[in-house]
């Protein structure tokens, strides 16, 4: 699955409840293993968080969310983010740079549901967010 992406300044935002900044926004990916995506699935995360627009590996490998910071990206800028899956792993990539996320299941072909742009955990977003996700 890839995507060219691009966030502008509508990206930046500050939440209600300060507990709440550090929280993973969605930005796409798919659920994975024949399952629910909170059991197994890969997807791009995002949060504007100390004045940065961070991105992130955000996956379920079982029923156990993991994440991890990837890149700060810039506004205003496109980037191509993909991700495809192997037998073990996860691949994610920002242009040329590439990170490793584990897998759930080792299956070739399962099916997968595809999942795209979802703000928050505990809050809304405190104002409409505009973000440019391109098919490439």
């Amino acid at each position: 699955m890839k995507r060219e992406v691009v966030f502008d300044s509508s990206a930046i935002y500050s939440t209600n409840n300060p507990d709440n900044q550090g929280d993973i926004n969605k930005l796409f990916g798919f659920a994975d293993c024949n399952s629910h995506h909170h059991t197994n699935s890969a997807r791009f995360g995002w949060r504007w968080f100390n004045g940065q627009l961070e991105i992130h590996a955000y996956n379920y490998v079982k029923k156990v969310r993991q994440y991890q910071l990837l890149e700060v990206i810039q506004l205003n800028r496109p980037y191509a983010m993909s991700i495809s899956a192997t037998n073990d792993k996860y691949t994610f990539r920002i242009d040329d740079r590439q990170y490793n996320m584990p897998r759930g299941c080792s299956a070739a072909v399962t099916f997968k549901y595809l999942l795209y742009p979802y703000f928050g955990g505990d809050e809304k977003a405190p104002h409409d967010i505009v973000i440019e996700l391109n098919k490439i």
